[in-house]
């Protein structure tokens, strides 16, 4: 009988340091205060279940409501508590060019590994205007940037000919793709280089994503099943797509599940059930409804991720 042939491992673009699963943190409230007992334990614990990086105060960690100095704060207490087990990619992202500058110095100061920025909400600057913003960025702070588009968010979407001349500015490494176009990966790879970063920002379609030059996900469901989507993303890596689409396919209940209402109230509920924080968030943000909350009681069950709150005590 004839051996089948290994799978090939994929080619691994850019920094080693920056592939993998990434968490996009949730920020714990307590009675209406950041609970930074909650947050430390639920970085130490993302760690210790083989999460490869973490991004503090992104969309996720519901940046928009922080003060500077909660933002700062929580930055700092990522990049203390992670003690460069894993690199840490700050969210700096604002639609002030100075403002997401001075966040982005910060981030340097406090030690963290890179910074991630969206592009401009409410302004809908023009792609002339993104790239005169990345680019002020880039020159400004000696630190690797990711560039986030998420044109549901931000109504703006950064093309591909102006990320392929943003990829070109001295410090800008890489993006975090949450358009869900798994194409863009291989126009994106074809415009900017292979060592190019391509990390997906949307969970349900990182499979195909990474089968198109990817290398890892900045993922909401990590926050409650971090195991899982690390093992995913090892798998991608190596290749092994039978197992990836295996774990994939445990994963898309829970993919989906946690979108059902504007992230991150879901994915918090979620969080809290495994006694991981509090489900509170932070108005204009409204708690997960009682729909919501059948609905994610169901797919955890089904998931079979109830065990992980015994873990995480």
């Amino acid at each position: 009988m004839q051996r089948s042939t290994p799978a090939r491992p994929l080619l691994i673009s850019g920094d080693p340091m920056f592939k993998g699963s990434f968490t996009a943190l949730i920020t714990p409230f307590k009675n209406g205060e950041v609970d930074y007992g909650a947050f430390e334990r639920l970085v130490e614990w993302q760690i210790e279940e083989g999460t490869n990086g973490l991004v503090p105060v992104g969309t996720t960690g519901e940046s928009p409501t922080l003060s500077h100095d909660e933002h700062k704060s929580v930055v700092e207490t990522c990049v203390r508590v992670a003690k460069k087990r894993v690199p840490v990619i700050a969210g700096a992202g604002s639609n002030s060019t100075q403002e997401a500058i001075d966040l982005t110095e910060f981030a340097k100061r406090v030690g963290a590994d890179a910074t991630l920025h969206s592009t401009g909400y409410y302004n809908k600057p023009t792609q002339e205007g993104l790239y005169r913003h990345f680019k002020a960025i880039s020159e400004a702070v000696d630190l690797p940037v990711f560039i986030y588009n998420v044109p549901p968010r931000t109504v703006v979407d950064i093309s591909v000919a102006t990320l392929e001349r943003c990829a070109k500015l001295k410090n800008i490494v890489g993006i975090k793709d949450a358009t869900a176009n798994v194409a863009r990966v291989t126009q994106q790879r074809l415009a900017c280089g292979p060592n190019f970063i391509q990390l997906s920002g949307e969970d349900a379609t990182a499979l195909g994503f990474n089968a198109h030059g990817g290398v890892g996900c900045i993922s909401v469901t990590s926050n409650v099943a971090p195991r899982l989507c690390a093992e995913f993303q090892a798998a991608c890596l190596a290749g092994d797509w039978a197992k990836a689409r295996s774990i994939n396919e445990r994963l898309m209940p829970l993919h989906d599940i946690l979108f059902c209402e504007t992230n991150p109230s879901p994915v918090k509920y979620a969080a809290s059930k495994l006694g991981l924080c509090s489900a509170e968030v932070r108005l204009p943000m409204a708690p997960a409804s009682d729909d919501a909350k059948r609905k994610i009681d169901a797919v955890l069950a089904q998931v079979g991720l109830e065990r992980l709150a015994k873990a995480a005590e």
